[in-house]
């Protein structure tokens, strides 16, 4: 069997209801969750566990919600043996990444991640930005019609997904006009995302330096294992560094298949995707189709992994 890595997935894999069953019947799944209650002064596992769609969208809320189910699922796989090669995670999910790896306490990211997300609020006025995802043209081609359709606006790629998806950020009359040059170009869908900012894009520079502040107060340690950042798409091990890549990637775009290809460079041949929904899990098949991809976010999809990866053991052996 080859190297494992596991990848923590970003905003919008949330859903109501998430995490509950693993914290029903697994007492380190629920710690987890009791102890981000603690850290926040808030109940975000009652948001979790029956919060609505709206509550569970407003991004305070979403940041803090991913990033404890991801960590109750890791703590769950952890108890069970399973242990990473490396990890990596999608924008939000590099916190998860860092608390698995750890290099930063859980009870930090999350109070990180709730600022982050206020911040990321407030870094525009409703309305200025937007942000869409293109499906079916080439990186290059969308990066021709951001270039095209910015007219002294911002308009940039956010989200390098996958060689058949990439994410566009910055004004909104820009990415309209870019959704517009890329269905000209022949793209198989263009969509506005339904999101409340646009991430990844120079208009999150106020974001960036209030989250730059708090992030110098905390403490990084060494990682336990390689981390893939999205800023960079490469290895790193110190706290430092771990730091850095935080603050960086608020403005940089997600260079998501880069990093895959990366970890897949560096042996690994099984990904498992740690918390809520499976949107790594699509992004994974899109990019290498050659690699085991399984998933863990309820007891079905935990026994299904454990099995998997037992038989893969055992063949190997």
């Amino acid at each position: 069997m080859g190297k494992v890595a596991f990848v923590f997935p970003g905003q919008a894999s949330q859903y109501p209801g998430m995490g509950r069953e693993l914290a029903e019947k697994y007492p380190a799944a629920r710690a987890v969750f009791d102890e981000a209650d603690e850290a926040l002064g808030l109940s975000i596992s009652k948001i979790c566990f029956e919060g609505t769609e709206e509550e569970l969208k407003l991004t305070a809320n979403t940041q803090p919600a991913i990033v404890t189910c991801s960590v109750a699922v890791y703590r769950v796989l952890a108890e069970k043996g399973l242990k990473p090669d490396f990890v990596a995670g999608h924008s939000l999910g590099e916190y998860s990444a860092l608390v698995a790896a750890g290099s930063l306490k859980f009870a930090d990211a999350v109070q990180l991640v709730r600022k982050r997300g206020t911040y990321m609020q407030d870094a525009v006025p409703a309305g200025v930005g937007a942000m869409a995802a293109i499906m079916g043209l080439s990186p290059a081609v969308v990066a021709d019609a951001c270039k095209r359709a910015a007219e002294g606006e911002i308009c940039s790629a956010a989200n390098l997904n996958s060689p058949d998806q990439t994410v566009i950020s910055g004004h909104a009359g820009a990415v309209k006009r870019a959704v517009e040059l890329a269905s000209q170009a022949g793209a198989k869908r263009a969509v506005i995302l339904a999101v409340s900012a646009p991430f990844h894009s120079a208009l999150m520079a106020p974001a960036k330096d209030r989250l730059e502040k708090d992030l110098k107060q905390i403490d990084f340690t060494a990682l336990r294992m390689p981390l893939v950042t999205n800023v960079d798409a490469d290895t790193i091990e110190t706290g430092d560094e771990a730091r850095e890549a935080l603050v960086r990637q608020v403005t940089a775009p997600v260079r998501w298949e880069e990093s895959v290809r990366l970890l897949i460079d560096e042996g690994v041949n099984t990904f498992v995707e740690a918390g809520p929904g499976r949107v790594l899990t699509g992004l994974l098949r899109q990019i290498e189709r050659s690699v085991a991809v399984l998933n863990v976010e309820d007891e079905k999809s935990l026994a299904a992994t454990m099995e998997k990866i037992a038989g893969a053991r055992s063949d190997a052996a």
